[in-house]
C-alpha cells in the first residue's frame, strides 16, 4: 500500500486533500550531499550505473523535503549509450558522444537494445528504489521513471551534444525525412520498450521528457516529434500491481499544441513557464491533468517571493483536481537548498483551500 498517493490521484484527476508537487531534477548537483555522492562514484555515469548509489541520490531530497514522488536517478541519454555512442560528459559542457551519427549508413547500423540486459543497471536502481521506499508496511510515495523523447534523443545522436541550433538534425529532416523518420521510429520502440521495463521493474508512473520539441515548427513538431511519441503511447503498460500507471507528456516549448498532445490519451501534459496554467485548463479541459509550472529561476528570490509566486500558480489553476505542481523545468545548480523547503511547504499548505 502506497502511504502517500495523492501523487497519483492528481494525476488521474481524482480528489486529493493537497495538490502533490515533485520537482524536475529534485536529485541533483543543487544538493551538497549529492555532490558528495558523485564524487564518491568517480563521474556522473559510473553513478547511473551504480544501483544502491543510484537509490541513494534518488532518495536524499525526500529526506530533505515534503516531496509527493520520488523520481529514478539516471539520464535521458541512456539509450543512445546503449546503441553503442559511446556516452561521455565534460564538466561545463554537458553529454557528449564519441560517435554521433553522420549519414544514413550509421543510423541503418543501428539496433533496438534489449531494455531488461543493455539497460539492466537502470532496471536494478528501480528495484532497489522501490524496496528502500517501503516504510514499514507501507511504501512512503510513488516512483517515477522516464525518458527522453524520440526527438530529444535523436537531436543529441545527430549533433553529438547539445546544441542551440539543431542544424545538423534539422538538416538531416528537411533533407531526407524518410531517415529520419526511421531513426524517430527506431528511438520510439526503443523508449517503450525501455519504459515498460522500467514499469515492470517498480515505476509507478512515467515521464516522457521532450526537451527539444519546442525547437520545431508546427508542421515538424506533429511529424517528427508527436507522432513518435504517440507510437510509444500505444505500446505502454498502463495498468500494473493492480493499478493505472499515468504516463506525463513535457514538451518544453510545446505550449501551442496543447490540444494535439492532449489528444494522444497521454494521462498529464507537463507545462513550461512560458504556459499560463489558466488558459491551458481552459483549452484542455478534463481530458488530463496538467503539471507545473513555476519559473525555476524565481528559486533564487527572497521567500516571500517565492511564496507569492507558488501562490501565483496554484490560483491560477483555480479549484478542482488534476494539478500536479512541479517547475517549468529542472532545478538549477545554484538554487539554495533551503529555497525549495518553501517552495514545497507553501505548495501544500496554500493549496488545501482548492480541495475542499
Amino acid at each position: 500500500m502506497l502511504k502517500n498517493d495523492r501523487f497519483l490521484r492528481a494525476l488521474l484527476r481524482e480528489p486529493v486533500d493537497r495538490t502533490p508537487v515533485w520537482i524536475m531534477r529534485q536529485a541533483g548537483r543543487y544538493l551538497p550531499e549529492y555532490r558528495e555522492v558523485r564524487k564518491q562514484a568517480g563521474d556522473f555515469m559510473s553513478l547511473c550505473r551504480n544501483p544502491e548509489l543510484a537509490c541513494e541520490v534518488t532518495l536524499q531530497p525526500l529526506r530533505r523535503y515534503n516531496l509527493d514522488a520520488a523520481i529514478l536517478f539516471s539520464d535521458i541519454l541512456t539509450i543512445p549509450d546503449a546503441m553503442g555512442l559511446g556516452l561521455y560528459f565534460v564538466t561545463g559542457e554537458g553529454p557528449k558522444f564519441e560517435r554521433p551519427l553522420q549519414s544514413a549508413s550509421d543510423i541503418d547500423k543501428l539496433g533496438l537494445p534489449d531494455a531488461e540486459s543493455d539497460l539492466g543497471y537502470v532496471m536494478d536502481a528501480v528495484r532497489t528504489i522501490r524496496g528502500a521506499l517501503n516504510g514499514g508496511d507501507d511504501q512512503l510515495v510513488p516512483l517515477i521513471g522516464f525518458s527522453g523523447s524520440p526527438w530529444t534523443l535523436a537531436t543529441y545522436m545527430v549533433e553529438g551534444a547539445a546544441s542551440r541550433e539543431f542544424s545538423r538534425v534539422k538538416g538531416l529532416m528537411y533533407e531526407d525525412p524518410a531517415t529520419m523518420e526511421k531513426l524517430l521510429n527506431l528511438l520510439a520502440d526503443a523508449v517503450r520498450d525501455y519504459l515498460n521495463a522500467q514499469i515492470r521493474a517498480g515505476a509507478q508512473a512515467v515521464q516522457i521528457f521532450d526537451t527539444w520539441g519546442g525547437s520545431l515548427s508546427t508542421e515538424c513538431y506533429r511529424r517528427f516529434s508527436l507522432a513518435p511519441m504517440q507510437r510509444i503511447l500505444d505500446g505502454l503498460i498502463r495498468e500494473n500491481e493492480g493499478r493505472r500507471v499515468p504516463v506525463i507528456m513535457f514538451t518544453k516549448g510545446g505550449g501551442a499544441w496543447l490540444e494535439a498532445m492532449a489528444d494522444t490519451g497521454v494521462d498529464a501534459l507537463g507545462l513550461d513557464w512560458t504556459c499560463d496554467i489558466a488558459n491551458a485548463r481552459q483549452r484542455v479541459g478534463d481530458r488530463v491533468a496538467l503539471q507545473g509550472n513555476l519559473d525555476p529561476t524565481v528559486l533564487f528570490a527572497d521567500p516571500d517571493v517565492i511564496r507569492r509566486e507558488v501562490r501565483k500558480v496554484l490560483d491560477g489553476f483555480g479549484k478542482g483536481n488534476g494539478h500536479v505542481f512541479n517547475l517549468g523545468h529542472g532545478i538549477m545548480q545554484h538554487v539554495p537548498p533551503e529555497h525549495l523547503d518553501v517552495l514545497v511547504e507553501e505548495v501544500h499548505e496554500y493549496s488545501a483551500r482548492f480541495h475542499v
